[in-house]
């Protein structure tokens, strides 16, 4: 059975990682990395998020943050961040004006991972977890 990571301290600061699906490339095109931005931005600004450190990936994003709030919680600004830039990137991937070499292998990889998953109804952009770890002291942040 697989470890559990939960964000258990709505006061903490963690170091957050989520991917995309089968670790698929999404974010070699500037198109949907400015999209995760935009939507990291909104949520500095609308719910209290606070980025301490960022990377995009290939395929996936690092994240340090914590929330300046108790409500919304870090794990409901994820959940939202996730599915608002799911949903845009799907849609970016399916514009017929953008030119995406891989738009007919990524959009059935997604969507065969949106059949899988009970919880999806066409598409799965991003896997389910978010891998947070609270940071508790320097020493974490040199190991990590």
């Amino acid at each position: 059975m697989g470890f559990a990571y939960k964000i258990n301290n709505p006061r903490g600061t963690y170091f957050i990682t989520f991917a995309t699906v089968q670790w698929v490339d999404a974010f070699t095109r500037k198109r949907y990395v400015d999209i995760v931005l935009e939507s990291i931005k909104y949520c500095q600004k609308e719910k209290g998020l606070r980025i301490h450190a960022w990377c995009i990936m290939s395929n996936h994003v690092h994240l340090i943050a914590s929330t300046l709030y108790p409500k919304p919680t870090l794990s409901d600004i994820l959940r939202d961040l996730k599915k608002f830039t799911s949903n845009k990137i799907l849609e970016a991937i399916q514009d017929e004006q953008e030119v995406e070499s891989r738009k007919g292998w990524m959009l059935w990889l997604f969507k065969s991972a949106g059949e899988r998953n009970p919880n999806n109804t066409f598409f799965q952009f991003w896997r389910q977890d978010n891998h947070p770890e609270e940071i508790f002291s320097a020493k974490f942040m040199e190991l990590n």
